[in-house]
């Protein structure tokens, strides 16, 4: 069953702007596999950390979703298929986890340390990442609604995985994402879906966006120096007071230029 739902999600993630936005979220209703309840307490979560002595903790496919496991220590740990839905993770330790096509559905991952995380084909819709520490991690998955305010994101590996297409192309979804402050300085999220995403006065120096599409996202008082704008579709866009504009990369070749909004309107 979870092979199955796991090739519904992964089909839908492929998908372009075009798919149905409600499919993903009935897909995770099939026999409830991001849904089913705890089958442990975080006391058991502690006492395999424990047991581990510092080493990785092995907690794939393990149903852990409601729980609280804020502060937690679990770098390195195996947390591939995992359901982490609403589950607390706030300040926790997860840098080097494999969250591999995990369910994190309005998890609270607030603060926490996610740095060098597996990420690809991740759920986590409506999740709050905000001042979550997202360095270098490679989130190719469905993050749309998510909070990433203030969060740092440099180097982040979100391309589409255009080396990996037996299931299509792959990419980061951050729809309606707010990403309002955030740093992501020197980030790869070519090809990704980032419509209406909130960039407001976020840090985009020497982003990779080529090819992604940031129809009606908000840039307004974003860094763009040396971000690469080829192919870019702007439709919609607000890309009022940019700082670094002169010095963005392939400035001329974004897409659906006319469209954008340029200047504040009272």
């Amino acid at each position: 069953m979870h092979r199955l739902a796991l090739s519904f999600m992964l089909a839908v993630l492929a998908a372009g702007p075009a798919a149905a936005e409600q499919d993903l979220l009935l897909g995770a209703d099939m026999s409830s596999p991001a849904m089913i309840k705890a089958e442990m307490s975080r006391a058991d979560v502690e006492a395999l950390i424990k047991a581990a002595d510092g080493k990785p903790v092995d907690l794939h496919d393990k149903s852990l979703s409601g729980l609280d496991l804020s502060g937690l220590y679990l770098r390195g740990a195996n947390l591939r298929t995992a359901r982490l839905n609403k589950v607390n993770l706030r300040g926790a330790d997860l840098s080097g986890a494999n969250l591999e096509q995990a369910w994190l559905l309005k998890a609270d991952l607030s603060g926490a340390k996610l740095v060098d995380t597996k990420m690809f084909g991740i759920t986590a819709r409506d999740a709050n990442l905000s001042g979550a520490d997202l360095s270098r991690s490679m989130p190719i998955g469905d993050f749309k609604g998510a909070n990433m305010s203030g969060a740092t994101l440099v180097d982040l590996r979100g391309g589409a995985d255009i080396k990996n297409q037996s299931m299509g192309l792959m990419r980061a979804v951050f729809v309606s994402v707010n990403l309002s402050g955030a740093n992501l300085k020197g980030a790869n999220l070519g090809r990704s879906r980032l419509e209406y995403a909130n960039l407001k006065d976020a840090n985009l120096t020497d982003v990779v966006l080529m090819g992604s599409d940031l129809s009606g996202a908000n840039l307004t008082g974003a860094t763009v120096t040396g971000a690469d704008f080829k192919n870019v579709d702007v439709s919609g866009a607000r890309l009022i007071d940019l700082k670094g504009q002169s010095e963005a990369k392939d400035w001329a070749e974004r897409v659906n230029v006319d469209r954008a909004v340029t200047q504040a309107t009272n």
